[in-house]
């Protein structure tokens, strides 16, 4: 099945989601709005315990309402959840915010990918998840820009801003078509989840697939969003470099369109393993250096070899659901995956707050144990 409709919807939806204006200082807006740095952190991790628990319960509904609704409801809450941070003040405010938005994140999980999948057919489909992430990236780049030329230090502005641009996606999320796989029909039987939890858990190729991902996606997004500034810091960059170099990495992110063509060119088991071996490589690279310019080329390698792998695992992952409850499948998955980033959170934290270069080690050891998972589950 190709239903061209669903995926230029579901682009433009990815790109305009990824307009977040206040990104840049998303720290700063809530610092000004009353919320310290422990806040923050706290509201993030009630954020991810709140994603665990509903990422199984929100794939089994979307499985039975359809993943159009599904995808419906999640970017209006989306929408929503916008205003209340355009407006919010104080702790409790933007926890609200970040309530709404996990939500959001746990229903959406697998439902996004499920229609694009479902809509492109598998053939396509590596390409056309490639775009569909990287138009993200492009929104998010487009939209840092217009904060630093025209928005400035007006929080608000860019609070607001973002408020127009998910009112936006949320309106096109209308005229998406309902998509259904074409396995057997879903069971409505309370047994049915079980099993197919079961299925899930006793699979151990996906399993070897999953721990890998986790670990190297925990790995790519503590690096490259909170330790390296850090790092940048420890080099003695300045925040007009430090802004320039994150705007650099941030479009290294749309390499991932290339992903199909590299992945045809050398294989998925080759492909695979050089980008978990090179991501292992730049974190050494990053606990065992203070310059600049070694710093930057690291981060920014870390960066392409995730953005490289993230189309290369969808695929994957999507070849190994042999169940028409895909949601669900992908909502199993995710819970896993999530509950890994719990636990590689805590160390990362704890040996930061001790020292940057063991919190880069242990990035590097997580990389290297990531291969090896990733080569066993292609066996």
């Amino acid at each position: 099945m190709y239903i061209k409709k669903n995926i230029w919807l579901m682009y433009a939806i990815a790109l305009l989601q990824g307009m977040v204006f206040y990104g840049p200082v998303a720290t700063l807006y809530r610092q000004a709005a009353g919320v310290d740095i422990f806040g923050i952190t706290l509201i993030e991790s009630i954020s991810l315990a709140l994603c665990v628990l509903l990422e199984l319960p929100w794939g089994l509904v979307a499985d039975r309402i359809g993943y159009k609704k599904t995808m419906l409801i999640c970017c209006w809450i989306y929408f929503l959840s916008k205003i209340v941070f355009w407006k919010a003040t104080g702790f409790w405010g933007f926890l609200a915010e970040r309530v709404m938005l996990s939500v959001v994140m746990a229903g959406i999980s697998g439902v996004d990918v499920s229609i694009v999948f479902l809509s492109c057919g598998q053939g396509r489909f590596q390409k056309v998840f490639g775009i569909y992430e990287n138009l993200c990236t492009v929104g998010l780049i487009a939209a840092a820009g217009a904060y630093s030329i025209w928005i400035g230090s007006n929080y608000r502005l860019a609070g607001f801003l973002t408020v127009i641009s998910y009112a936006l996606a949320a309106l096109l999320s209308l005229f998406i078509t309902e998509v259904k796989s074409p396995d057997k029909p879903v069971e409505s039987r309370p047994a049915a989840f079980s099993a197919l939890v079961k299925g899930v858990v006793s699979d151990r190729r996906l399993l070897l697939l999953l721990l890998a991902t986790a670990l190297l996606n925990e790995t790519h997004q503590t690096v490259t969003v909170f330790l390296n500034q850090l790092q940048y810091v420890r080099c003695g960059m300045g925040d007009r470099a430090i802004g320039l170099v994150y705007a650099g990495v941030t479009a290294a992110g749309l390499l991932g369109v290339f992903s199909a063509r590299v992945t045809a060119r050398f294989g998925e088991r080759k492909l695979g393993g050089a980008l978990f071996a090179v991501s292992a490589a730049m974190c050494g690279l990053l606990a065992i250096t203070a310059g600049a310019a070694a710093s930057v080329a690291a981060i920014l390698l870390l960066r392409i070899c995730f953005s490289l792998y993230q189309p290369l695992h969808n695929e994957l992952q999507n070849r190994m659901v042999k169940t028409a409850d895909r949601a669900t499948a992908l909502s199993v998955n995710a819970v896993l995956m999530e509950g890994v980033a719990i636990g590689s959170n805590l160390i990362f934290g704890g040996a930061a707050k001790y020292s940057l270069p063991l919190a880069f080690s242990i990035g590097a050891v997580f990389c290297a144990a990531g291969f090896g998972f990733y080569r066993a589950s292609q066996k």
